[in-house]
């Protein structure tokens, strides 16, 4: 067993771990946050993508003792003093959601797609920059509008910002 010590949504947190557990199973399991989902365990779907050091990173393809010492972000800590992150908001709003395994993935996704690249979004760019996650209740639609209007709503916060 090896200890595994990560700053998660700005708390320190460890537990012991085989050293070939990933990195989804260690949140889920070790320390009890499950919105993240496990959806294949082979980096195909996208639903347990986390933001790792600032980055989104698909949990599934990372054992939890290369991400020791790392700066996790989980869907859980993703909205601030109980109100909801403008991503998760669009998503709310433009029925970017059907049954919902898919959604925390897909928002962390968002989240750093924004981040990346925020302001300059189009249809076609979120369509082939959310392409590793996959919705198998055919929601892109509504998905790919929510990002979009998540984008445009963040963009106007960093102009007033400015």
């Amino acid at each position: 067993m090896t200890k595994v010590t990560l700053t998660v949504n700005g708390r320190a947190m460890s537990g012991e771990c085989e050293d070939r557990m990933l990195l989804v199973h260690f949140i889920r399991e070790k320390l009890g946050l499950t919105g993240t989902h496990v959806g294949c365990d082979t980096t195909q779907c996208g639903a347990c993508v986390i933001h790792m050091d600032g980055r989104s990173v698909k949990s599934c393809s990372i054992l939890a003792v290369q991400a020791s010492g790392s700066t996790i972000t989980t869907i859980e800590g993703l909205a601030g003093q109980g109100d909801l992150h403008p991503v998760q908001t669009a998503f709310k709003e433009h029925h970017g959601l059907q049954c919902g395994f898919c959604t925390p993935g897909m928002v962390m996704a968002a989240v750093d797609l924004i981040n990346r690249e925020g302001g300059s979004l189009t249809e076609e760019k979120v369509r082939a920059r959310l392409e590793g996650n996959i919705c198998r209740c055919t929601g892109y639609h509504n998905i790919v509008k929510a990002v979009l209007a998540a984008d445009a709503e963040m963009a106007a916060g960093r102009q007033a910002a400015e």
